[in-house]
């Protein structure tokens, strides 16, 4: 891409997938209130404070990994550790934005998009279909 309209492009997709994440972490911890019920669950709930600073260092530390590309050497049984981890998270993410998708007709009925609710949700599932298709491709190397 060396056209002059390739990185406001790529500034518009670096943009679009933030906000998509952000609101997908946002859905998770806000929407269905993960961390309250996770400390009442366990009774301890004078550790949420705790709870918020380990969300809030991970996702961090691992925006960092991720966005500096770092590598670590640990041992292999670690993979099958953050694995477990990751699964769960995922679960728990997928389960909130199930519950967030449910909100939308709510939203959509609200600032007067009603009528056009099919194509919003549309506009959704192609978005994830093509972002999944050229990520899968390999065509944003």
């Amino acid at each position: 891409m060396s056209e002059w309209w390739a990185v406001p492009v790529q500034i518009f997709i670096g943009f679009a997938g933030g906000l998509a994440v952000g609101s997908g972490m946002v859905a998770f911890l806000v929407v269905l209130d993960v961390l309250p019920r996770l400390a009442q669950i366990t009774r301890s709930y004078h550790l949420i404070g705790w709870y918020e600073g380990a969300v809030i260092m991970g996702s961090l530390f691992f925006t960092c990994t991720d966005f500096f590309n770092f590598s670590y050497s640990l041992f292999p049984l670690s993979a099958a550790v953050f694995g477990l981890f990751a699964g769960g998270f995922i679960g728990m993410l997928a389960g909130a934005l199930t519950e967030v998708v449910n909100v939308l007709p709510i939203l959509a009925k609200r600032i007067g998009m009603g009528s056009y609710m099919i194509w919003l949700l549309m506009a959704m599932i192609f978005g994830k279909v093509v972002g999944s298709l050229l990520d899968w491709l390999h065509f944003l190397e």
